[in-house]
Order: structure tokens, then sequence, then C-alpha cells
């Protein structure tokens, strides 16, 4: 009997605890991500995808603030590669490990992801995801000039550089990922939303563009690509919550997508936390498909329909 197909997508906060941004401080969260995902193995076929918003965040000030003539610093889509394959490292390794400590062997893998957008998507026309760090408003008017950056203010913060971010349309390695996962592997793939590229018009090559896709939107595509079962979009809560934060705070269990798609309507989800996550489950579940919420350490449970919140059509 085959296993479920479960395409878990990691928040690129979920490799942070208490704010810690060394390498190692991350690979000591991802050894017990790799604990959970190498017990979770023996019941269900893995893909992971995850988020990079604080790592190619480092990256990119990095980059920008040590550029120079000779040596410069590296655009956007580039940045996105390298954190998939720093974040990927840590991952395969951590999982990698947790094997070997029980004695077990499987492939682990992560993948170099590209995922397609289109190059007429309104989000190039209206660019609204803040990126990098923080500037002062005279600094932002020379990097709008210098750079040709759109900058926003960001919440009394300073000034913050805005990219677009395009919904993801196809994954140029799926069948890569589907051969990989259909030999044992656990794949990781899509980090970060994956590298954003575009087909010419004539030739149809591959271009890089700067931009930034949303993880979780990723990895419903890739979830509806590979044929998988389950989405799971992990956080760092064990639910989605209507008027989260509030005395009146409620838990939600098990809705239809359409039910789903009724609180997004009325506005109870914040749309840079909680909205990307349940759009992305509710789009994907149906009949015999099943969108969960959930925490790492009820991630189990949640796989179970114990915990968490799941979306499926009944």
């Amino acid at each position: 009997m085959s296993k479920p197909r479960v395409v878990i997508a990691l928040g690129g906060n979920a490799l942070q605890k208490d704010g810690e941004v060394t390498a190692d401080a991350q690979k000591t969260v991802a050894k017990n991500i790799g604990e959970i995902i190498a017990k979770l193995s023996s019941k269900y076929e893995i893909i992971i995808a995850h988020g990079n918003g604080p790592q190619v965040g480092n990256i990119l000030i990095h980059e920008e603030n040590a550029g120079t003539k000779s040596a410069p610093a590296m655009p956007l889509e580039t940045a996105v590669a390298m954190s998939q394959g720093q974040i990927g490292y840590w991952l395969a390794q951590a999982i990698d490990n947790a094997f070997a400590r029980n004695h077990q062997h499987k492939k682990v893998i992560s993948v170099v992801t590209q995922v397609v957008v289109d190059r007429n998507d309104p989000a190039f026309r209206r660019p609204t995801k803040p990126i990098g760090e923080f500037y002062s408003a005279k600094e932002a008017i020379k990097l709008t000039k210098t750079r040709g950056w759109e900058m926003r203010e960001d919440a009394g913060r300073g000034y913050r550089r805005v990219v677009p971010s395009p919904k993801p349309i196809d994954i140029v390695e799926r069948r890569e990922i589907i051969s990989l996962v259909q030999s044992g592997t656990i794949v990781i793939a899509v980090g970060g939303g994956g590298i954003p590229v575009v087909r010419t018009k004539v030739m149809k090559v591959l271009k890089g563009v700067d931009a930034v896709i949303d993880k979780d939107l990723a990895a419903a595509k890739l979830a509806e690509l590979i044929k998988a079962d389950i989405l799971v979009s992990v956080t760092a809560v064990p639910h989605a919550y209507l008027n989260y934060g509030k005395p009146n705070q409620i838990a939600l269990g098990i809705l239809t997508p359409k039910e789903a798609a009724e609180y997004i309507a009325a506005g109870h989800f914040a749309a840079g936390s909680m909205l990307p996550k349940i759009e992305a489950v509710s789009q994907f579940a149906g009949k015999k498909r099943i969108g969960i919420i959930t925490s790492p350490d009820r991630l189990e449970l949640a796989l179970q329909r114990r915990a968490g919140t799941i979306i499926q059509d009944i």
C-alpha cells in the first residue's frame, strides 16, 4: 500500500528561535525538525518546502554592504538561490543525521528549484513585498535614483525596498522532483518560494527576475503538480484563529474550503501572516486532498487529523 504524499511548508522563521540568526543556532533548530521528519517518513512520502524571509534578508544585507566594482552584489533572484542552498543544506543534513542516530538510511536531497511566473503578472506593476534592511528617508531617495529601487515606509521603522510577489504558475524541476519522490527520497524543494523565472516570448528560454514568491503558494503549486494528498503549512501557532490575539480568539478546527473562503473574505487573517497560509491550503484542499495549518510540535497529530486547522471538502 502506497504512503500518503505530503508537502510540508516550513516558515523561514521556523529555523530561528528567539530571533537567533547565527548558522549554529539555526542548525540546532533544524536538528529538531530533522527528528520530526525522520519519524514521519515511515508513514508518509515527504516533500519539504521552506520560507527564507530572514535568511535572504541577511544575504542581501551582506551583498549590498560588501559589494564593490570588482565584486558586485548579487541580484535578488541569485540571493534566493543562495538561500535555497543554505537552508537546504541545513535541513538535509539534519534529516540525514536523524536517520543515522536511529541506525537507518534513507535518501534526502535538496533541489535548487526554479518557479515560473507570468511576466505580465500585475505584481510586477505593484511591488508590495519588503526585503532587506531599513533605510532613512534620505537614503531611500538616493537608492531610488541610483538603483531604481521602489522604496516604502515600513511601520514607522524606516524605509525598505519593496519587490514584486507574483503567483507561481509552474515548477521547472517538477518531473525530477516526482521521480525522486517515487524512488523513496525525501525531497526539499521550492525553497523561499522558488527562484522566480520567466520564459522569454520568442525562444521560451528561462530568465531570472528580481521578485519573491510566497512560499505557501509555491508549496501549494508543488503539491498540485506532484499530486500530493496533503499540504501542511507549519507555522508558529497550532491553529488558524478568528480574532487572533483578542479576548474572543477562536481556534479553527475542521473547515471546508468554502468556510475558509468566507472567513478570508470577512478579513479575519492578516495579510503578512496567516492570510497566505490559509489561502494556499484552502485552494489546495478538496474531496481527496487535505490542507492543514499547525505548529511543528503538533505536526504528527495534525496529519492524523487530531490537531491543527484541517481544511477538506467533505
